[in-house]
């Protein structure tokens, strides 16, 4: 199942391999006061994002954006890819449920390596602050970006993909 908290102790609970050491590298550096990679981020306009090349089959997608109201939000899973999800600024609330326990609406598509879920009842929701980080392994369907509250706030987001095994 998905891995939450603060980016410190999600860091201590994943594998220790060297991707997984690239990954938490980079989102230490973005989110370091007056880094590259943190200005990069910050420099993107709402509804943007950048891919950043980390190596060894690595990357990240810088993201920017406002949070969405549940109904407009979409569970997801990928195959190939892990996502460490690392909120630098804002907040937003993610639900996320076994994939055993979804149903695919749209059959996976392994240019883009996402699966699009249908809507599940009983999905965990978790609320993540600047600073947390949620990891999503290939069996953990999700549902990223939504509003903690009524209002939307700006969420400035790494998403870093690590490939599976």
């Amino acid at each position: 199942m998905a891995i939450l908290g603060s980016l410190e102790t999600v860091r201590t609970q994943v594998p220790r391999t060297a991707a997984f050491a690239t990954a938490f590298a980079y989102a230490q550096e973005v989110r370091r006061e007056g880094s590259a990679a943190r200005a990069r981020l910050f420099a993107l306009e709402p509804g943007k994002s950048a891919r950043v090349e980390l190596g060894d089959g690595v990357f990240a997608m810088e993201q920017a954006y406002l949070t969405k109201p549940r109904a407009d939000g979409f569970f997801e899973s990928h195959r190939r890819l892990i996502d460490v999800q690392v909120v630098v600024a804002g907040r937003e609330v993610i639900e996320v449920i076994d994939a055993a326990r979804s149903t695919v609406q749209v059959p996976y598509d392994a240019e883009r390596d996402f699966t699009h879920h249908a809507d599940a009842a009983g999905a965990s929701i978790a609320r993540l602050e600047a600073g947390d980080a949620a990891v999503f392994f290939p069996s953990d369907v999700h549902m990223p970006g939504l509003r903690a509250g009524a209002e939307a706030v700006l969420v400035r987001k790494t998403v870093v993909k690590v490939p599976v095994g």
